[in-house]
């Protein structure tokens, strides 16, 4: 059997973010998808000299909870993933690093995201200033020992599965996993 894309038969857009798309299956079903569509993240596992991770907290409405995350957002209109990252990096921690690799780049959810998040391990990382938030944020910036940071994983704190994801990449980079 081979697998194609479903034919779309209708997309309404209620909001500027979101669309409905009735589709028809391969089989001759329809269903209606609910697509959420957002642009470009970055997520970056910051390091410094001192084998800190850079954490922040935050309040995630969703789950109505503060998690610990690594810093990252959107990318802006006209960045590439790396220039975002940077910003990102710059904005919510007020640090910045001096070498960047590209680790990977996954779907937040592939059945109703239409988006990509590029993460990036940063090292030498050093707080340069401080903090520059956007209105809607309040961010707590933890620099943590990465061993810490790897307890931290296993012991189920990072509650997003995109945190984990931008971990094991950057961790495979360090050659810290095989």
């Amino acid at each position: 059997m081979t697998l194609k894309p479903w034919k779309v038969l209708e997309t309404r857009r209620p909001r500027q973010d979101y669309r409905l798309d009735r589709c028809q299956l391969p089989n001759g079903n329809t269903i209606e998808k609910l697509v959420l569509e957002y642009g470009t993240w970055a997520t970056i596992v910051a390091l410094t000299r001192a084998e800190e991770v850079i954490l922040i907290r935050q309040y995630r409405h969703g789950i109505g909870r503060v998690i610990w995350e690594f810093p990252g957002g959107c990318v802006d209109p006209g960045e590439s993933p790396l220039e975002g990252a940077k910003r990102e990096l710059l904005e919510e921690s007020g640090y910045t690093g001096s070498f960047w690799v590209p680790t990977g780049a996954i779907s937040p959810n592939p059945d109703n995201h239409n988006n990509l998040i590029h993460t990036f391990l940063a090292t030498d990382v050093e707080k340069v200033s401080a903090q520059h938030l956007d209105p809607n944020e309040e961010i707590e910036v933890f620099p943590t020992p990465i061993d810490q940071v790897i307890r931290m994983a296993l012991e189920g704190e990072f509650l997003q599965a995109m945190q984990i994801s931008a971990l094991f990449f950057a961790l495979a980079q360090l050659k810290r996993i095989c």
